[in-house]
């Protein structure tokens, strides 16, 4: 039997939890995390479905959060093609949505206000939330692919590693790239442009624009 919950029961829920989404390479982590920071809000960075035990996931049910238990190796990860990479991305999002909202629902008790990076997909987050509880962080698809590797976090570097262990290097380095490019493709960033949520650009600037988006978000939030 497949579990429901109406969408005003989990809007209830998750009345104070705050979301950002959007694409590669926008600030989105860096908000997230001044923001709690700022405010004393709950932090909930990328991949906070991860605190769901693995070991309690099921491949027939959740295949692609399983796919690391189940591939080859980095090689097969780091070379499939970009449609390919696109589909497990949105499989995982898909899949992750469960995990993510009973986490935030269980944070919830705590009483306090959550901040959470999140790849909610937006039709979702329309029937769970509103405009005052979700921005959408916007990079070109230049800056997000070219500057993707440009963060020190661990993730990023270890699929930089990888990528410097499998046999053709520089194949590698451009097909995920390409991987990169397809899930920030022009197609994917108007869906999050004409979303009707609150919307923030990142251009190319001089100087550190940190406090200037974080001011602006925290406006959008009612938090200042």
């Amino acid at each position: 039997m497949q579990i429901s919950f109406d969408t005003n029961v989990l809007r209830w829920y998750l009345r104070d939890v705050y979301f950002i989404n959007g694409t590669a390479y926008a600030g989105k982590s860096t908000m997230v995390r001044l923001l709690a920071e700022r405010y004393g809000m709950i932090h909930c960075g990328e991949n906070y479905h991860d605190r769901f035990p693995a070991a309690e996931l099921s491949p027939k049910l959740q295949p692609n959060l399983c796919y690391f238990e189940t591939m080859s190796g980095w090689e097969e990860f780091l070379n499939r093609t970009p449609e390919e990479y696109r589909r497990w991305c949105e499989g995982v999002a898909r899949e992750a949505v469960q995990l993510e909202i009973a986490e935030l629902i269980r944070l919830s008790a705590q009483g306090k206000k959550i901040i959470a990076d999140t790849n909610i997909p937006l039709e979702i987050l329309r029937e769970i939330s509103d405009y005052s509880r979700v921005a959408i962080l916007l990079s070109p698809q230049a800056m997000s692919v070219d500057r993707f590797f440009d963060r020190g976090d661990p993730e990023k570097q270890l699929l930089l590693g990888e990528i410097g262990k499998t046999a053709d290097p520089e194949r590698t380095m451009r097909n995920f790239r390409a991987c990169i490019a397809e899930i920030n493709s022009p197609e994917s960033y108007r869906a999050f442009a004409e979303s009707g949520f609150f919307t923030l650009v990142r251009e190319e600037a001089a100087g550190d624009t940190r406090e200037e988006t974080l001011a602006k978000l925290a406006a959008h939030f009612g938090l200042s």
